[in-house]
């Protein structure tokens, strides 16, 4: 397997690439890849490369007008313990989209990066996943 093939690759269009990958890097345990700030980088966790697209980005320039505001895709994290996320990201500072919901999968939360792309944290019905 190639480095590229490793990654599942999800492309997030941010107005300031420096502010996404502090997000990122210091409230939901990625690392960063590569850097071309302030038009580009990558941050990994896990098998997830998220690529995060400044305006001066290719991958930016290449979204019709028609696209420029953001849909309701999400990434989607799972944790262990829901509430402890919560309050660690609370204590941060962050705020967040939507209460808990819960359902028969499990419970989630949505909160988001700092360009409003939407993170979804979630808690498996089964309890803790590894």
């Amino acid at each position: 397997m190639t480095a590229s093939e490793q990654y599942a690759n999800v492309r997030y269009i941010v107005d300031d690439v420096q502010a996404a990958v502090d997000f990122y890097t210091t409230h939901l345990g990625f690392t960063l890849n590569t850097s071309a700030a302030p038009a580009f980088a990558d941050v990994v966790r896990g098998p997830l490369r998220l690529l995060v697209s400044g305006p001066a980005s290719s991958g930016a320039r290449a979204t019709p007008d028609d696209a420029a505001t953001a849909g309701r895709n999400r990434i989607h994290l799972t944790v262990n313990d829901l509430e402890a996320e919560i309050d660690r990201l609370r204590s941060a500072g962050l705020s967040f989209r939507s209460d808990v919901i819960a359902g028969p999968g499990g419970r989630q939360i949505l909160l988001t990066d700092p360009a409003g792309n939407l993170v979804e944290l979630f808690q498996p019905a089964d309890g803790p996943t590894p």
